[in-house]
């Protein structure tokens, strides 16, 4: 049997109350092998000092210290000078490990693979997205019938650095015009070019200020995009509250663009979005102060004198505009069905009481997609893709076969179209594009990736374990064939847990090489995600937070009981809403892995939500002021709040970047202050802080294989592996 790549040299005693500490000493004597000199360097760190100030803020008459303050002022050159200090000390750690290099090699060579997207009409022209590998932005490409394709946009030149990307486009009806969004430095502020399709020139000048904001055109006269005013301050942590919609008609000044919605008291969102329907007859506008629940407008573009009607004129659901069948609207929604449905109402009379079921709800969550004159039902099957094909009067077709189980997506195209595209994977199977004939139901593979990885190797299985309060809980673990369950694998546990998101199985080249090294990668599908519906959403938000942590260690137990892992070879990863994850159940329970991964994460929950558009979170979170029995509840897991003196904190390395305007980065760099201020054992207390980055989209291909290769080879070497075979 083919061994694992990985190679144990030295693992001393871990953990003193780890479970399997006895294993990784028994280990460690059978090798003959001492802790190993750079073991020794990194039970005595030299953390940068962290100046303490006096700050106490006080909720409800108890005062809370909030010593580091002072690094929430991203712009001052104190905070600047202890980020660079941090990134020496973290990087200097990191280039101690001598299979780095190697690992990042690894994922290089794992990531240099063609990645095609599905193909789409504009105008005369066939669009599509391709990436030969290492680029580290996909291209934009076109052709004409069976000519050569040639580059439409090329964000690998925006930018020196590769640190600006695309962040969307947008063809006007007739493909003649195109608009597109770019992002620098990852930031969420965004900058729209206009430009002729046709000959690329720029019309007009760039729209600035934009953020949270799609593309629609209105014919080929102008778009609607929605943006914020100017922050006074910091454009990365001020706060933003009042978005607007505005309209901007070719060869015009921005400073001329008219508000659509949101301009006044009244209408103040902060978040608005507006969208054409497809015919050019009605924008629809979405407005919502939280990321759960919103109302519904829409106007109809092709009156005499177009006015705004109300939809739905609450924020209790989620509801929005699939399309529209002439003077109908087709409406997705979770009013009244937790699972969704999709239903269909005249726009002259759109309120609620008059909606007719077109697909009612049934036991898994639905969302709709329509294409080529059909309407395509995803299901989520405990967190697996089922999909059916329905004619726009919502008579049922078919059942669409795919090709395994896993998650597929796409299935929307134009109502003229002839083929829809649909892409499907899973943890250990690379992306596919299929072509779909909406007639026959039949579907070709129409582009499949090349890579040296064989999923023929790999099994991805899925189980269910119990949760604390007895609530039964999927997961899926993947891992190499020849694994054997003997609980000495190295895994990694991520989660989310939050804002109605699903985690559906998806292939990721960082995972694909984890286990490639003989790592176990395993998700569980906790609460205050989507994958149940809305009861599954709201048994993980506010006051019952505590289920979503309690969930996520009860899968880490499921695995060490199992004989998966043990507690040694354990790390719990998350990002951003799962950063919180992992620094609440770190903090909880400190004794549960070795390995600490939060990245990008909400970790101060007394004040997440004053900087930037955090105030929406409200939904899932609550906020410290609304009343002293959330605050107690925020204040009792806040990670931040909730770091103890002298307690052993696994391994930790904290990852954020300096442009985060999501999540800004004051609360990674409080909560590693934090660690290292506190910290009672001997495992490193780090933080990794990506300069000219952001919350993570749009990041370019090097920076992700840096950043991958720094974290898989931290874990690696915390649970005491010096060397790759």
């Amino acid at each position: 049997m083919k061994k694992p790549l990985l190679t144990l040299i030295a693992a001393a005693v871990l953990s003193a109350c780890s479970p399997a500490s006895d294993n990784a000493s028994e280990n460690a004597t059978e090798s003959g092998a001492e802790t190993s000199a750079t073991q020794q360097q990194d039970q005595a760190l030299d953390y940068p000092q962290t100046r303490r100030d006096d700050t106490v803020d006080t909720y409800f008459g108890q005062d809370v210290a909030d010593p580091f303050r002072w690094l929430e002022d991203d712009r001052s050159d104190e905070t600047a000078a202890w980020v660079e200090a941090q990134n020496e000390l973290t990087f200097d750690y990191l280039g101690q490990i001598d299979f780095r290099d190697q690992v990042r090699e690894r994922l290089a060579d794992a990531w240099n693979y063609e990645r095609l997207g599905a193909p789409f009409e504009e105008g005369d022209y066939t669009y599509f997205y391709r990436n030969d590998g290492l680029q580290n932005h996909f291209v934009v490409y076109r052709q004409q019938g069976d000519g050569e394709p040639e580059v439409f946009l090329d964000p690998n030149e925006f930018s020196e650095d590769g640190t600006t990307s695309l962040a969307g486009l947008s063809f006007s009806p007739d493909g003649s015009l195109a608009a597109y969004a770019t992002s620098a430095g990852g930031s969420d502020w965004r900058t729209i070019y206009i430009i002729d399709a046709e000959t690329k020139e720029p019309i007009g000048e760039p729209l600035v200020d934009v953020k949270f904001s799609g593309i629609s055109w209105r014919e080929n006269d102008g778009i609607y995009y929605s943006k914020y005013d100017s922050p006074d301050g910091s454009r990365l942590s001020q706060l933003t509250d009042q978005h607007k919609l505005y309209y901007h008609e070719l060869n015009t000044s921005q400073a001329d663009d008219p508000v659509i919605f949101g301009g006044s008291d009244e209408q103040k969102h902060r978040y608005v979005g507006g969208r054409v329907t497809d015919d050019g007859r009605f924008l629809a506008i979405t407005a919502a102060n939280t990321t759960s629940g919103n109302k519904l407008f829409v106007m109809d573009l092709q009156a005499d004198e177009p006015e705004l009607v109300t939809v739905v004129g609450h924020e209790d659901s989620n509801t929005g505009l699939l399309t529209n069948d002439g003077d109908y609207l087709l409406l997705q929604t979770n009013l009244d069905a937790p699972n969704n449905r999709l239903v269909r109402v005249n726009a002259s009379e759109p309120d609620s009481a008059n909606w007719q079921d077109l697909i009612a709800e049934e036991d898994e969550v639905l969302s709709v997609s329509r294409g080529a004159g059909y309407i395509f039902a995803s299901y989520m099957v405990d967190a697996v893709s089922k999909v059916k094909q329905f004619s726009m009067d919502g008579e049922e077709i078919r059942e669409i076969d795919l090709p395994g189980v896993g998650s597929a997506g796409g299935f929307s195209g134009k109502d003229d179209a002839d083929k829809i595209y649909f892409s499907f994977t899973n943890y250990i199977t690379p992306p596919s594009t299929f072509s779909l004939d909406p007639e026959s139901g039949d579907a070709e593979l129409y582009f499949a990736a090349e890579t040296t990885f064989d999923p023929e190797n790999y099994v991805s299985e899925q189980v269910f374990y119990t949760s604390k309060d007895g609530t039964r809980i999927p997961m899926i673990i993947s891992y190499r064939k020849d694994l054997q369950r003997d609980g000495s694998n190295p895994t990694m546990l991520y989660g989310y847990g939050g804002f109605n998101v699903s985690l559906t199985p998806s292939f990721s080249v960082t995972n694909a090489v984890w286990m490639d090294l003989g790592g176990i990668y395993a998700v569980p599908n906790i609460r205050g995600g989507g994958e149940y519906g809305q009861a599954w959403h709201q048994a993980g938000i506010r006051t019952s937070k505590q289920n979503v942590f309690d969930d996520f260690i009860a899968a880490a137990e499921y695995l060490v009981e199992e004989d998966y892992t043990s507690a040694d070879k354990l790390a719990l990863r998350g990002g951003s809403n799962g950063g919180l994850l992992v620094g609440a159940v770190m903090t909880q329970r400190p004794d549960l892995a070795k390995v600490a991964l939060p990245a990008v994460g909400v970790l101060d929950m007394l004040r997440y939500h004053t900087f930037t558009a955090g105030a929406g979170w409200a939904y899932d979170y609550g906020t410290a002021e609304q009343s002293e029995e959330m605050f107690q509840y925020l204040h009792g897991y806040s990670p931040l709040h909730n770091v103890e003196e002298g307690v052993n904190y696994p391994a930790t390395m904290i990852t954020t970047a300096d442009h985060d305007d999501r999540v800004v980065p004051a609360h990674s760099f409080k909560f590693a202050a934090e660690l290292q201020s506190k910290d009672g054992g001997e495992n490193p207390q780090l933080i990794r802080i990506d300069v000219n980055a952001g919350h993570g989209a749009g990041m370019p291909t090097s920076m992700i294989i840096d950043q991958a290769a720094d974290v898989l080879s931290f874990t690696l070497y915390n649970m005491g592996y010096e060397k790759l075979d």
